[in-house]
This record gives C-alpha cells, sequence and structure tokens, in this order.
C-alpha cells in the first residue's frame, strides 16, 4: 500500500512515520524544499510535488492548516482517480469535508480528526474521530477504525456537524480558558513567586496558560471562528462566570454551597475514565 502525506510540518512528519512503521510505502510532499531537508533521516520519499506525490497513492492523508486545504485540494484533485482515498486531519469537520467535497470527484474522503499532537507516541489510547458522510466514506471508514482499534485507539464515529459541535466544547472552551488564565496571571505582579509556593490546581492552570504561548493566534481564531457552536458556548461561559461572581459577592455561605453542590452532582464519578466520560458525552449529544 502507497501512503502521500501532503504537508511535512509536525503533524505530517508524525504521519509519515506512522504510515512507515505500519510498512507502507510512504512519500511525503510539501512545497518548501527546506522542510523537507530536515527530513531526510525518515526512510520515506520525499518530493516537492504534490501531484507527484498523490497519483500513485492508495492513500493521501493531507496534514495542511485549515486555510491551506482549498487550495491543496484544488492543486491535486485533477490527479486524483476512483479507487484512491483522500483523508484530511484538521480540528474542525465541516468546512474541511465540504472543500473534499467539492473539488474531489473521483476517489473517496474521510474527515478525520486525530485528537492529539505530534507528541504523542502512537495513538494508544488516544481519541480519534472519523466523520463519514455517506455509505462509500462509511465502508472505509470502519475498516480504518478497526485498523486503530487494533493499537488501542479510541475511535469514534459521527458526523462532521456533531463533531465541530462537540470540538466547541473539547477545543474551544479550553483555548478561550487558557487565553483569560495567560492575560490574568500576566497582570500579576507577583507572578515568578506564585509558581514557587503553588499547588497541584494552581500547576494545571499555570500549564493551560502557558500552553498558549505554543498556539499560532491564527490558527487559533481560525478553528474558533469555524466552530458551530463556539459563540453558545462563549455565551453561557460569560453567563456561568457572571453568576458565580455574583454569588461570591453576596457572601452568602448558603447560596454558594448550594450552587457548588448542584455542579458536584452533575459531574463524572472520580473513577470514570476520559474516554469513558468522552463515549457517554457523544451517546447523549
Amino acid at each position: 500500500m502507497k501512503v502521500a502525506v501532503i504537508g511535512a510540518g509536525k503533524m505530517g512528519v508524525w504521519f509519515a512515520k506512522f504510515f512507515e512503521r505500519k510498512g507502507y510505502d510512504v512519500i511525503l510532499a510539501d512545497r518548501k524544499k527546506e522542510k523537507l531537508e530536515v527530513q531526510k533521516d525518515l526512510l520515506v520519499d520525499l518530493t516537492t510535488s504534490f501531484q507527484e506525490a498523490v497519483q500513485d497513492a492508495d492513500l493521501i492523508q493531507l496534514c495542511v492548516s485549515i486555510n491551506a486545504m482549498e487550495e491543496v485540494v484544488k492543486a491535486i484533485s485533477p490527479c486524483l482517480h476512483e479507487g484512491q482515498v483522500v483523508m484530511d486531519i484538521c480540528s474542525i469537520k465541516e468546512a474541511p469535508v465540504k472543500t473534499m467535497h467539492q473539488y474531489i470527484k473521483g476517489a473517496t474522503v474521510l474527515g478525520t480528526h486525530p485528537v492529539f499532537g505530534p507528541g504523542s507516541n502512537g495513538v494508544k489510547h488516544k481519541a480519534y474521530v472519523l466523520t463519514p458522510t455517506n455509505a462509500k466514506e462509511q465502508e472505509f471508514a470502519e475498516h480504518f477504525k478497526q485498523g486503530l482499534e487494533q493499537e488501542e485507539a479510541h475511535v469514534f464515529v459521527m458526523t462532521p456537524k456533531k463533531h465541530d459541535e462537540l470540538m466547541s466544547v473539547v477545543l474551544g472552551l479550553p483555548h478561550f480558558l487558557g487565553l483569560l488564565a495567560c492575560e490574568t496571571l500576566l497582570e500579576q505582579k507577583n507572578l515568578p513567586e506564585t509558581k514557587k509556593v503553588a499547588g497541584t490546581t494552581y500547576r494545571m492552570l499555570f500549564t493551560l496558560a502557558e500552553r498558549r504561548r505554543w498556539k499560532h493566534p491564527i490558527s487559533t481564531q481560525r478553528v474558533q471562528t469555524n466552530l458551530s457552536t463556539w459563540e453558545e458556548i462563549e455565551d453561557l461561559f460569560m453567563a456561568k462566570a457572571q453568576e458565580l461572581l455574583t454569588l461570591i459577592k453576596s457572601k452568602t455561605k448558603k447560596q454558594s454551597s448550594t450552587a457548588m453542590e448542584h455542579s458536584k452532582k452533575k459531574l463524572a464519578p472520580p473513577t470514570a475514565t476520559f474516554a469513558d466520560s468522552y463515549d457517554v458525552m457523544v451517546q447523549n449529544a
């Protein structure tokens, strides 16, 4: 089986290594020659031509940003044919899947979202979302799902719309919280001292805030503005924050305690795993 990985960024290199370890014949493509130069130690073929990479490939893995999707898909579409499969890995799914359907007429397309970063050592215990939209895509998704599950990945199959609704919470809310925490902490004059006396909870908050500097602001903005229900989540968060702030300022212990107990009852049991909670969320959504 021949796999073409389009895009030699961190995730593109990750997938090139992933497919190479599975014994596939892999070709990694990027228009920037300098990106390929640093990957010469990889046991894969390298090319600056997307068309060359995809023409004989059985599977094409698109590892490009959402803003580059349309340009790349338009460039490779004339070279695609029946029997090939094209997958993307964007963090949102409705827009990329629509783009692939618009330009790709012969090959099968499948929207996917590996919910992990390039630092991951394989897919074991990682969430992986597949978003087929028709019977042909569903058939390949089931085949791909079985392969991922053999490596102990947690695979979820849903529509692109359902995926984006869930990611409004899973991605949008943490991004927003991290940005708020970062901006708030940077205003603290004694920030270095707080780290020295920090406990587990504060360190978790600081880690969330610190991760903002590793996220490209334009990339984060594009993800959030393309998430279908993000504005609803943002409005709900602001309303709940104001509600809680009002309770705390009122200094009414009974009301504050009642609100906290109400939240506590809604939470999953402490023994529940992330996979269990995610599975329940998908089933009940």
